[in-house]
């Protein structure tokens, strides 16, 4: 970076060092730009020279001002020529060298250098274009993918310019998460990315870098160097999760000083020497324990961090001195010449008020973790429909899609491919209505029927979305028949089984009960933080990280609530790519307890149709009514299930003439009313007036389909030819009235309300018996359901606590060397107290002053520790608020926040271990995790409802000993979700109600005693048995780099080691 000597000629004759400034004027007079310059300048040896916009762009370079050192950099409008030709001319010692500027402005060249240094990006392809819109062989784009040079880019990817002046950086997002596309921007106002759903095909009009979406929970890193040997890293809120600008009181975008990895550290010094630029930011991706750099931006400050000016001035006093006055020192002078004045640094808010919470031991009490088990929100009912193919187009469908393996089935979930199906259907479904002008048998009317359902289902919601409909094709029957060649014989499906699934879509009222959920978690579960989770956003101070299943209902609950809790705006779909992570093996799925739920159901299918009296096994069953088998029944179960047919049969026959006049007028409603586009409806939180005034069902739902909802209800609660009732179908008997009553109400449906009374009565019985008949099968159940979720939930604490263990070892650990270095000095003023008082003084002024250089950084010795970790350990926990440039109170202070999305089940079976655990044969003697009133509170909660959730908090007592198990303390709560009490009052609140769609949501309930101690030892303990092990899941990838701002000491290791040895064998002894 350094030339011959400049044209000044007066540094070794005791002149000042002129530093020259060829900066366009708007970058000059920036804040940072003046701060670091005023501080340079108040050391007294250098001299400042401002070049100007004039001079810079109409005077020649022989008359511009001689300078040994020079400050030059590329902006709009700049003249990089015109400096190239004057540093050539006077040769000063370049901060920023200006050849390598030119690579800043074709982000291809920018991804070659990196790469070329050994730079980690982003996986990335490039298609160059001559000419707008030009086809190009190597280039292919699908619905949900594109290609290029054979190199496959599922969405969501990136879409960047090549040209590094256009900030235009498209998203595009896979149909299944609801398909569109983010646009970012150059910050406009508040506003820094802007989302499209209806955009879903790629840019052509010029040349593009395509490449790889990188998960990184939200959070972007910006890092900027001063020098090889210096860099500020700070996070902020991602423009990919909604676009809108985070600002303090001061209008300034709110970002947070962070610490890099030695990892991370290398790399910043790599970017500052590959492309020659001194002062130089760049923008850095974390994902998946890994990081990346996504762009280079040159000459780059960081904004309102007076630690920071002081940095980057005494760097760049360094450098200079050592370029151009070697002979000079260049060690700090004892006390920085701008300290006497320099104001005080504005607090950013991130402060708490106490620390301690209603119903704790005391303000000594820390928030740790945050673990809530959620279930979605409202949605319309399941559907499934099942019919037997013949039709050669069908069966041609399935042959395509599956490979032409003949006895192969098919899953149609794509828009192609489910597009392809709705395109057959509409050629097999007859022209005419099936019963009026035909004379076809009853077999044939069926099958017609059920072929214009699935047409009716594949035609509604606009845009195809995968994540709420998916169709089977499984062959039954095949014949052989002669090969095309004529040599031998082939087989050929003749039969298949359609099953179509659609329904279970999150409602309007859904989003809009998670969203408001999340807004409530905010202000309600972070005791003291204000708006700390909401400012810091992830990862940093706040751990976050959200898991959901696989069901789409539940990745939309799961988008909504991330959108309340972190106060975020737009559409769904980039929080839900960009913040929730799927995990179906842990959230989905009832396989691993089948077996035990068939005979549970069984069991009570016979206590319900038969009226078998209920056995009861342990004491009372006034004093624990819940050991009852079939608790919870109705004692005329019988007489309310004959009752519940009558009524399902009436409503449906009203339902039929409904769909009967809306086939008769087809034309009516449709001609204004456009179909419903499920696609766009993904981030409504409002109900659609038009469809209600125009007297359709809510939401995507047409006549046809509710009718075709109800017939199958009437005709699977009861075969009158056999008089069997199917009591497995009282769920969805009561699930159809529930959203009717809610979201039809308009219709009038009579006799409604009276059959959900009846509906909610049975249900209220069955449901929860469907997961255990008493409380010993409902932990067998809840366990093997849960076993996975469990474990996890059991990982996330026990990480929790060994790292609250290290910061509390840490924290003593350096009070001692105070304590030592205190005691050292008091000996040394006895004997030399002069010396030490000067000594004192000079190391004082090091610590307070001295630019965090990576040589002989304390933070380098860090390295990630080992043991018994969760994959979520090592890739997300390492990355913390820098305690030195923060500027918020207890930076060391973390919470980490783990919340799981799931269905109905997961809750059930969770809450049955919960309860239950103390009856196993290994915890015999064992007092129940939760307390006797909230058994019988739990007893008399009928249903978990929409948006119901189990939290654990977990507290820490720092005023107790690190040993005394009762420094951990777990709280339990949970709450009933949706409440459908309101509606049973015909007054103001229920008129609201249903006018909105809407249910709130019930508030949390305690389920231990006020005042009682639930340590995290006797919670592992109880719950150990029917947890999965940590060995049995997958393993946690390598960290890279470091895991933590705090090292893990040998004692924490030891702990780690022997703890996951007493869990291993303990959980050898118990069951699982």
């Amino acid at each position: 970076m350094e030339g011959e000597e400049g044209g000044g000629g007066s540094v070794g004759g005791g002149g000042k060092i002129k530093i020259g400034v060829c900066v366009m004027e708007k970058k000059v007079f920036s804040a940072p730009m003046g701060q670091i310059l005023d501080r340079l300048e108040s050391f007294g040896e250098f001299e400042i020279l401002h070049f100007g916009d004039k001079v810079i762009l109409e005077d020649p370079i022989e008359s511009w001002p001689i300078c040994d050192c020079l400050i030059a950099f590329h902006s709009s409008g700049y003249p990089l020529e015109k400096a190239q030709a004057y540093a050539a001319l006077r040769k000063p010692f370049l901060v920023n060298e200006l050849d390598p500027q030119y690579l800043l402005h074709d982000r291809r060249k920018v991804y070659e250098h990196l790469e070329m240094y050994g730079i980690p990006v982003p996986r990335y392809a490039c298609v160059n274009r001559t000419v707008p819109n030009q086809d190009l062989d190597y280039f292919v784009e699908e619905e949900d993918f594109v290609e290029v040079n054979g190199v496959r880019f599922w969405k969501p990817f990136v879409e960047k310019p090549v040209n590094g002046d256009d900030h235009s950086i498209m998203i595009y997002y896979p149909s299944s998460a609801g398909g569109g596309m983010k646009e970012l921007f150059r910050k406009i106002g508040n506003r820094s990315s802007e989302f499209h759903p209806d955009v879903r095909r790629v840019r052509r009009e010029g040349s593009y870098i395509y490449e790889e979406f990188m998960a990184t929970g939200g959070t972007d890193v910006k890092v900027y160097t001063v020098g090889p040997e210096y860099a500020h890293a700070e996070a902020r809120k991602s423009p990919v999760v909604d676009g809108v600008v985070m600002r303090n009181t001061d209008g300034k975008e709110v970002r947070y000083p962070v610490l890099l990895t030695p990892t991370e550290k290398q790399m910043a010094r790599e970017v500052c020497l590959a492309f020659r630029q001194a002062v130089c930011g760049f923008d850095l991706l974390r994902s998946e324990g890994c990081s990346y750099v996504c762009d280079v931006n040159g000459w780059s400050f960081v904004k309102n961090s007076y630690k920071y000016y002081d940095d980057a001035a005494c760097v760049l006093r360094k450098m200079c001195l050592d370029a151009k006055a070697p002979h000079l020192s260049s060690t700090l002078p004892p006390t920085l010449p701008w300290k006497v004045n320099e104001p005080v640094q504005p607090n950013e808010g991130l402060t708490r008020q106490g620390s301690g919470i209603i119903g704790t031991f005391g303000q000594s009490e820390e928030l740790r973790c945050v673990i809530a088990v959620i279930r979605h929100g409202d949605r319309t009912p399941k559907q499934k429909v099942k019919l037997k193919v013949t039709e050669e187009k069908l069966l041609n469908l399935m042959l395509k899609y599956n490979g032409g393996k003949p006895r192969a089935e098919t899953k149609l979930k794509t828009a192609v491919q489910l597009q392809d199906l709705l395109d057959a259907t509409r050629m097999l479904v007859p022209r005419t209505r099936p019963g009026r002008e035909s004379d076809s048998d009853a077999e044939d009317l069926e099958h017609a029927e059920k072929l214009r359902q699935v047409k009716a289902v594949l035609e509604e919601g606009g845009h195809f979305s995968g994540i709420y409909r998916k169709v089977q094709l499984k062959p039954l029957k095949w014949v052989k028949i002669p090969k095309n060649n004529g040599e031998g014989e082939e087989e050929r499906p003749v039969e298949a089984l359609m099953v179509l699934k659609y329904g279970g879509v999150l409602t309007h009222a859904g989003r809009k009960q998670a969203e408001e959920l999340g807004r409530f978690f905010r202000n309600n579960m972070y005791p003291g933080e204000g708006t700390g989770l909401l400012r810091l956003h992830s990862t940093y101070r706040h751990d976050l990280k959200i898991y959901s299943s696989d069901e789409g209902r539940v990745q939309m609950s799961a988008a909504a609530f991330a959108k309340g809790l972190l106060d975020l705006e737009g559409q769904l779909t980039p929080i839900l790519v960009s913040l929730v992570s799927k995990d179906s093996s842990m959230l989905d799925g009832l396989d691993n307890a089948s077996i035990e739920m068939e005979a549970a159901k069984a069991r009570l299918n016979e206590i319900v149709t038969s009226g078998t009296k209920m056995i009861h096994e342990h004491g009372s069953s006034e004093e624990f009514p819940w050991m009852t088998d079939g608790a919870g029944l109705p004692p005329n179960a019988h007489e309310l299930l004959r009752e519940l047919v009558k009524l399902t049969k009436n409503v449906t026959d009203q339902v039929r003439q409904l769909a009967m006049d809306e086939d008769e007028n087809l034309t009516e409603p449709y001609d204004i009313i456009p179909p419903y586009d499920q696609a766009k409806a993904l981030g409504k939180t409002n109900i659609d007036s038009d469809r209600i005034a125009s007297g359709l069902p809510c939401g995507s739902e047409g006549f046809l389909l509710m009718f075709a909802r109800w017939i199958k209800l009437a005709r699977d609660l009861y075969n009158e030819r056999k008089d069997r009732f199917d009591i497995t179908q009282i769920p969805d008997v009561y699930d159809s009235c529930k959203y009717d009553l809610l979201h039809n109400s308009h219709l009038d449906l009579k006799g409604l309300d009276e059959l959900f009374k009846v509906a909610q009565l049975l249900a209220d019985g069955v449901i929860p018996n469907e997961y255990g008949i008493n409380p010993q099968q409902k932990l067998k159940i809840g366990s093997k359901i849960a076993r996975r979720l469990m474990g996890k939930i059991l990982i996330d604490l026990r990480n929790t606590r060994e790292e609250a263990l290290s910061v509390a070892e840490l924290k003593e650990s350096q009070e001692q060397v105070t304590r030592e270095e205190a005691m050292s000095v008091a000996e040394l003023k006895e004997s030399q107290e002069q010396a030490a008082l000067s000594l004192s003084a000079s190391k004082k002024e090091d610590r307070n002053s001295q630019p965090k250089l990576f040589i002989n950084s304390s933070d380098d010795l860090r390295r990630p520790g080992t043991g018994d970790k969760d994959e979520d350990d090592d890739k997300e926990t390492k990355y913390r608020l820098d305690p030195k440039y923060a500027n918020v109170k207890t930076p060391e202070r973390h919470v980490r926040t783990r919340l799981y999305f799931t269905s109905e089940s997961h809750i059930h079976s969770l809450m049955n271990v919960l309860r239950y655990c103390n009856l196993d044969e290994s915890l015999q003697g064992e007092e129940s995790l939760i307390c006797q009133n909230a058994l019988e509170r739990l007893c008399k909660t009928k249903e978990l409802d929409y948006m119901s959730y189990i939290v654990l908090r977990l507290f820490e007592n720092t005023e107790v000993s690190l040993e005394d198990p009762k420094r951990f303390r777990i709280e339990l709560t949970f709450s009933r979700g949706a409440d459908l009490s309101p509606l049973e009052n015909n007054d103001d609140e229920a008129e609201s109600l249903l006018r909105e769609h809407t249910l709130p949501i019930m508030g949390p309930e305690r389920l231990q005693e006020v005042g009682s101690c639930l340590t995290l030892e006797t919670m592992e303990k109880m719950v150990r048995p029917f947890a999965m092990p940590p060995e049995d899941f997958p393993p946690a990838s390598t960290p890279v780099g470091f895991s933590g701002y705090f090292s893990k000491s040998a004692a924490v290791l030891e702990r780690l080691v022997n703890l996951f040895h007493n869990y291993k064998n303990s959980s050898s002894n118990g069951k699982s």
